[in-house]
Order: structure tokens, then sequence, then C-alpha cells
């Protein structure tokens, strides 16, 4: 048994190193900047509608949720404990220069997040309670005609989104509870599970309002607390600055990580960027679907989540970096790195307290990943037409007992097979997203030719291409 198991993690091992270390890194980047170009760059010179997608007075429609609240529940599943024990590792193995590569990453990242979530708002159907839904495995099938990869994507997207990653959140939030206030492990998890039952169970709805009001929430503290941070520390900001870009581009390679080299700055940097931002992953797409788009025109919604991924990677991301660079608690090859990394430099910042405000903050990024991952793995489950009542309460059932065991014990390799699955499930995005790159020019030069008129408003009339394809009725 030792002999297969040992052999099983060195298939997943050997799978994780090529797409990871190959196909996704250099694939999600490459599709970023093949999307920033065919898009005009619009990251940069539209980004004014990126604000502008969610701070519109939203249309009324009783069949999904608002912009605002989309927003922010695909910000619960992005912003977790990779903001700041991902952010850590970057910055320890990659050395400063990481955190450049992840601003980069997020720049092209938000131009393939514009177009997966816009033509998941385009392919989006109604289920049978009236209520949105799409992502990645409609525009795959309906798009693309290939509902075995429409099925395929689904599948993983349920297991490891839905269950594997919430098991990793719970770890994280078990561990930064123990270590800062000693609290029995087994407890935290049924704590956790508890509180995601009092959300999860009222649905996707309920899960939005509650995104809502935590999100923000965490997202200005975190943030507050690295303004202050940087504002106390003012004379030291440019020489940050400076170090990052020197950093990324081996010029200043003493101060690095434990290679600090250009090539390990820009792995790291990307590598922890993707996780973060998950643009390009195909999970966004799921909740974007979900949203009224304001204005009516599926554009709108890829504008509001390229939004999420600079909010994620360029303020959060950034805000953690900058803190451990300008504390003391940097050190090559002193085994300091992840979340314990960031409470020694905010513990330099603002005294020991500032590793129980790590430990909290924590806590909120991780529970809020879980309720945003539980709201993707319930739109896989009406793709595949099996989200009736029971399977509902079996899924939810089944998301609470991956946060106890994934807070009292985790299984590395199960969570090393989780990624190598996501891995597969990025790869059958990118190649849809690509393919159907062309529908995603039209739509936006569509938006904003209107634009200059008033309102943008999609016409079926104008795509005839989409003929049989979308839910006409959700479109007139």
């Amino acid at each position: 048994m030792d002999v297969i198991a040992a052999n099983i993690t060195a298939a997943i091992d050997a799978i994780n190193d090529v797409v990871w270390g190959y196909v996704l890194i250099y694939g999600l980047l490459a599709v970023g900047a093949y999307f920033s170009i065919r898009l005009r760059f619009l990251q940069l010179f539209k980004f004014g509608e990126f604000i502008r997608s969610v701070t519109r007075t939203p249309e009324k429609d009783s069949h999904g949720i608002t912009p605002i609240q989309a927003l922010t529940t695909s910000l619960a599943s992005r912003v977790g404990t990779g903001n700041i024990a991902g952010v850590a590792v970057a910055v320890y193995t990659g050395g400063p220069g990481a955190l450049f590569w992840m601003w980069v990453v997020a720049f092209l990242g938000m131009a393939t997040a514009y177009a997966e979530s816009t033509l998941a708002q385009l392919y989006k159907v109604s289920d049978h309670d009236g209520l949105y839904r799409g992502g990645p495995a409609f525009y795959i099938t309906r798009g693309l005609n290939a509902p075995w990869a429409g099925a395929l994507f689904s599948i993983i997207l349920l297991v490891v989104f839905g269950l594997v990653f919430n098991a990793v959140q719970a770890n994280a939030i078990a561990e930064s509870l123990n270590e800062s206030f000693q609290l029995d492990r087994i407890q935290i998890g049924v704590g956790v599970a508890i509180l995601s039952a009092l959300v999860i169970f009222g649905g996707i709805r309920n899960i939005a309002r509650v995104a809502e009001v935590v999100v923000p929430f965490m997202a200005v503290a975190y943030l507050g607390v690295a303004l202050w941070v940087m504002v106390a520390n003012i004379d030291r900001v440019p020489a940050v600055i400076g170090l990052i870009i020197k950093s990324a581009f081996g010029f200043e390679q003493a101060a690095g990580g434990v290679m600090g080299s250009m090539a390990a700055a820009m792995l790291n940097g990307v590598k922890r960027g993707l996780f973060s931002n998950e643009a390009g992953m195909g999970s966004a797409p799921n909740i974007a679907a979900v949203a009224i788009p304001s204005p009516h025109h599926p554009s709108s919604q890829g504008f509001v989540q390229a939004l999420g991924v600079f909010i994620d990677t360029i303020l959060i991301c950034t805000a953690t970096g900058v803190m451990i660079l300008m504390s003391d608690a940097l050190q090559p090859g002193s085994g300091v790195t992840g979340t314990v990394l960031t409470q020694h430099a905010m513990a330099y910042h603002i005294g020991d307290h500032g590793k129980d405000f790590v430990a909290l903050a924590v806590f909120f990024f991780a529970f809020t990943s879980i309720i945003g991952n539980y709201s993707y793995a319930e739109g896989a489950l009406t793709y595949l037409k099996i989200d009736n009542k029971v399977n509902l309460v079996l899924l939810r059932s089944m998301v609470l007992v991956f946060i106890v065991w994934g807070a009292y014990e985790a299984i590395t390799t199960v969570f090393d097979a989780a990624d190598a699955m996501m891995g597969i499930m990025a790869i059958i995005n990118l190649v849809a997203i690509v393919m159907l790159s062309g529908l995603v020019v039209k739509l936006t030069r569509d938006y904003f030719e209107q634009l200059k008129h008033g309102d943008p408003r999609f016409k079926l009339s104008d795509y005839p291409e989409l003929k049989g394809q979308i839910e006409e009725d959700i479109w007139k």
C-alpha cells in the first residue's frame, strides 16, 4: 500500500510540475497578453468603466443579484489565504521582485477575467427557480458545442472548489487561530462549519447578501492598516518600490529570498498571483452569470470581474507585500514564511496585537472564500441538471464535513490532486475563451460604440450567429 501511495503521490507531483510549472503559467500569461492586445488594453484605457459598472443604479430584475453583490461574492472567493500567506511565500522564495510579477499577472489577468465573465453573462440560463446561472460549462457547451468538456469542467469545479479548497481554507483558519489564541482545531472546525451552514443553506442570494457586507468590511480594515503603515513609514516607500523593481529583474539579489534571481522572482510572483486572483481559472464567471447586468449588456459584468482582479492583487496583495518589506521580518533562509511571516511583519508595525489582527484577517478572508467557493459549486449542479433539493442538501452537508476535516488534518496528497484537477479545469477554460475571442471583441466594440450615444443595450438582432445558442428571453 505504501508503494502504491508513493506512486500516486509521484504521479500527482509530476502532473503539477508540468501543468503549473509550464502549461498554465505561460498559458495564462499568453492568454492575458492576447486579450489585452485584442481588446486594446481596456484594463488601462477604459478603467473608468470598471468603476461605473458597479456604481450604476442596478436594473430591476428579480432573477439575479446586483453587480456589487456579484463583485463582492467573487472577491469572497478570490480574497483568501493567498493574499496573506501566498504573498509571504512569494516574497520569501522569490524575493521582493515577486511582487512586481504579481502586478504583471494582475494587469494581464484583468483582460482575461473580463473575457470569461462577459461570455458567462452572454450564455447564462434560468434555472428551475428562475434564478440566473452560467459559467464556463455553459459557454463551452452552447458556444463551442462541446458538452463533454462542459461536464468535465463542472465535475472538477464541484469537487475542487465545492469541497477540497474549502478544506484548505478551514485548515488555514484553524492554524492561525490555534497559533494566536491556542484554540482547539476541532472546535474551530465545528464553529466555522456552523457559521458556514447559516450562510450557504440560504442559497445564492443569501451568500451574496452576506458577501456584500463582510467583504468590504474585511478589505477596508486590512487596507486601512496597510495604508497607516505606509503613511507612518512614508520616507521608506520610494526605497521599497525601488527594491521591488530592481529585484524583479535580478539587480538586487542580495535582498531576495532563497534564490533571489529574476527567474525565481518571476516564477513565484506569477504562480502566487494566479492562485490569488483566479483570472482565467473559470471560477469567478460562475457568479458573474448570476448578476443583473447594468447596463443591459454582457460586457458590463466583464468590467465588474476585471475590477475584482485589480482589488485582489494590485490592492490587497500589494498591501501584504509592502508591509512585509517595510519590516525586519523577511530573513532569507530563516524558514519563517507564509502566514507566520505576515504575522511577524504586522507585529513589527503595530505591536504584539499585530499577530492577532492577521489571525482575524485570515479568518475573515478564508471564511468568505468558503461561501464564495460554495456558490460556484451550486452553479455546477445546475449545469449537470442535478440541482434538486436533495442534492443541494447533500452538497451543503458535504461542504460542512470537509470544513471540519480540513480544520483538523490537512492531507497534502489530496490538496495536490486538487491543484492538478484545477489546472485541467483552467486549461479547458483558456482554450474555450480563446476560441470564442472573436465574439468577445465584437461585444466589446459594440458596447463602447453604443456608449458614445447613451447606455449600451444588447440587441440579439446584431448577433445572428448566436441564434439558438443563448436564451433569447433573457436578452429581450
